[in-house]
């Protein structure tokens, strides 16, 4: 019975959704965002945007922050739910001006968080629009950020 028992384990874990959250490695981010188009879009260098992604949330995926006025911010670029994604879990409405689900921002597939990104920075604030770019990346030498990465 046993033997069978594994059989079925393992075939539902066939059909579980797989996708998880990853932690990224500065240069693997690095070049996932260069093969996207990041490096330059809208004059934000990729050092900017890793120099970003690094201070508001470490390169985590899954990262969520929550705010005092409600909303909340998703994903490995900090995307805000009252304006940028749609939260179901919050009672409150959103713009959702990336016209998509918070949820979606939390995992390792970051595709949809670089396609969203590339709207908010389109935004008159630019890279303005994270609190962390603002504070630590912006006036500064962002080369760093790219060190031995070879992009």
């Amino acid at each position: 019975m046993a033997p069978l028992l594994q059989t079925l384990l393992l075939l539902l874990a066939c059909f579980v959704d797989t996708t998880q959250a990853k932690l990224f490695d500065r240069c693997e981010l690095a070049h996932v965002l260069k093969d996207n188009g990041m490096d330059g879009f809208e004059g934000s260098s990729l050092a900017d945007w890793i120099c970003m992604s690094f201070f508001e949330t470490g390169f985590d995926s899954e990262a969520v922050d929550w705010h005092k006025d409600g909303t909340k911010d998703y994903g490995i670029f900090h995307v805000n739910s009252g304006w940028w994604c749609k939260d179901e879990s919050l009672d409150s409405s959103s713009e959702n001006l990336c016209s998509m689900s918070c949820k979606d921002l939390l995992n390792d597939d970051i595709i949809d968080d670089i396609n969203c990104a590339k709207k908010i920075v389109q935004d008159p604030q630019g890279m303005g629009s994270w609190d962390q770019w603002l504070k630590h990346c912006k006036n500064q030498d962002p080369s760093r950020w790219l060190k031995g990465c070879k992009v």
